[in-house]
């Protein structure tokens, strides 16, 4: 078996050796170890391990992999990311909820009761014993979208303190398919759920209610009921109040028709009138009353953040992420002793890790070193809400402004050699024009993700640095196999979405093809090490809700 990825000099990334033919003015290509096969299969196998429980934070688990983590990068020659220490603590609670049956909802025309998991769900991030609302006004508000960019504001003009919002899941974009609108079909970071619950809060409300339907959420209600049975967890913050509503949850898009009636409004006709630009947030005049108690547990887990510091430019980073955590274990279940409990993530997301640490070896190992700093960072709790990245990206060890990209990796697939490249949220920024270069010398070429109304780029840990204005890649395998055709790579990720993702049988596997996976670790290579080592400062596309954000940082750090 070949356990190296080895590159020519003419070819990828001139990896091995500098080219012998090169004029003597220039400056010899830099020479670094290739990617091992041998070394990315035992990171996987130890991290996947039942030994290590599931990686779940706040656990044993957590700490082995930990160690485990630091141990690579000291071996790899960083340097720790967060003062003299590797690990940055992250204050995390952890919420079970246990919500009223039903909510009641009165108004002038009589009064309804919606059923909690068939009509509903809500919960609170707040860490309290209780939280509830009582008799709070209803008000619809399109999209719940403000957006200056795109000329767009559903609030304006409306006092939403001590009211409940109802609002329409995805963006105007796709509810229209207008190109013209929003990005049309692909969902914006305003089309997120979780960006309608801060946004809420930005605008003073009690509560906020998104209205589910299957197409526009691009999952079923109960897909919604679930997840909102579980534990909710949180970054543990300052002025909790501030930050989090009193209650957030969801509605059957049957249940929001049954309020509206109530309130003497049709459904369609509203959802008609949110396209448009000129449409106003509508007081219902019918109120709610629900409330939810609380099991509160605080917690800490840890990032860890390795820097190799530039040769010239210490200060400048570029970015590697990837998420350590996994789902844990399940209790055992009486009368089950054999059961697999162990929810190992070797795809998700021991993949990445082992990515990050061989891609931390090679840097490491390069000569001469990059100009820039390359940063590395492993986070936690991306399983529970993004909240290590969030908190990360909130308490960056370095100004946002002088981080000029990243890359991040999420579940890398054992498709083998593809002739592609899956770029989630393409188009976004100039990053893509390095990694379409850095493909071409694969003979790849990148493809947009095939559902972009779907909203992938706002669900995994780059998403929170691109909230602080850091222009970030994400990618996923290719599809396309040279020998087996596109059809092969469909047929595997179904596969793997149905047996394997977030199940027990997510488990290392010696039959992997990683030859796709070598190769996308050139590509991130390559990508990193020509930003490293250039001056430019890659940003958003015109049009990205980034754009602005990254602009205004920039312009504050010229302006020091």
């Amino acid at each position: 078996m070949n356990h190296y990825l080895r590159i020519p000099c003419a070819g990828l990334l001139a990896l091995l050796t500098a080219c012998s033919g090169a004029p003597a003015t220039q400056s010899p290509p830099p020479v670094a170890p290739a990617f091992s096969e041998a070394n990315f299969r035992a990171h996987v196998e130890r991290l996947a391990s039942d030994e290590f429980e599931g990686r779940a934070p706040g656990t044993e688990g957590e700490r082995k992999t930990l160690d485990y983590i630091e141990r690579a990068f000291r071996a790899a020659g960083l340097e720790p990311g967060i003062g003299t220490s590797f690990r940055q603590a992250v204050p995390l609670v952890e919420i079970v909820t246990h919500a009223d049956p039903a909510m009641q909802v009165r108004g002038a025309g009589g009064s309804l009761s919606l059923d909690y998991a068939t009509d509903m769900v809500v919960w609170t991030k707040r860490p309290v014993e209780a939280s509830r609302v009582a008799d709070a006004e209803f008000v619809f508000a399109g999209y719940g979208i403000v957006a200056p960019e795109y000329g767009w504001n559903d609030y304006a003009g409306l006092d939403m303190r001590g009211k409940i919002a109802l609002v329409l899941v995805n963006d105007p974009g796709f509810a229209t398919q207008d190109p013209a609108l929003f990005t049309g079909r692909s969902m914006t970071y305003y089309g997120r759920w979780t960006y309608k619950f801060e946004e809420a809060v930005r605008q003073g409300a009690a509560g906020l209610f998104v209205i589910h339907e299957t197409e526009a959420a691009a999952y079923p209600w109960e897909v919604v009921r679930n997840g909102a049975a579980k534990p909710q967890f949180d970054l543990i913050l300052d002025d909790v109040a501030s930050k989090r509503l009193a209650l957030e949850g969801w509605l059957t898009d049957a249940a929001a028709q049954r309020v509206l009636a109530l309130a003497g409004e049709d459904y369609a006709s509203l959802k008609q009138a949110a396209l448009d630009r000129s449409f106003k947030a509508r007081r219902l005049g019918v109120t709610g009353s629900i409330g939810v108690r609380n099991d509160v547990r605080r917690m800490t887990s840890y990032n860890i953040v390795g820097v190799l510091p530039g040769r010239e430019r210490p200060g400048e980073h570029f970015l590697y992420t990837a998420h350590w955590d996994h789902l844990g274990k399940l209790p055992e279940a009486p009368g089950a002793p054999d059961e697999d409990r162990i929810f190992n993530g070797a795809s998700d997301n021991a993949t990445g890790i082992a990515g990050l640490i061989e891609l931390a070896r090679v840097f490491g190992a390069t000569q001469p070193r990059p100009e820039r700093s390359v940063m590395f960072v492993a986070v936690t709790a991306e399983e529970y809400g993004l909240l290590g990245s969030e908190y990360f990206a909130d308490h960056l060890p370095v100004p946002a402004a002088n981080l000029y990209g990243g890359l991040n990796m999420d579940n890398l697939y054992m498709i083998g050699l593809t002739r592609d490249l899956t770029v989630i949220g393409y188009g976004a920024s100039e990053l893509d024009d390095y990694l379409r270069r850095a493909a071409a010398k694969q003979d790849r070429v990148l493809v947009a993700e095939p559902t972009p109304e779907k909203g992938f780029y706002y669900r995994s840990d780059h998403f929170n640095l691109a909230k602080q204005g850091v222009p970030m890649l994400y990618t996923k395998a290719g599809i396309d196999s040279p020998e087996k055709g596109p059809q092969y790579g469909r047929a595997w990720l179904e596969d793997y979405v149905a047996n394997r993702y977030h199940k027990p049988s997510d488990e290392y596997d010696p039959g992997w093809d990683l030859g796709g996976v070598l190769q996308d670790l050139a590509v991130y290579y390559d990508v990193g090490r020509v930003l490293a080592n250039e001056a430019s400062w890659p940003n958003w596309r015109a049009g990205s809700e980034f754009r602005a954000i990254r602009d205004r940082s920039r312009s504050e750090t010229a302006q020091r």
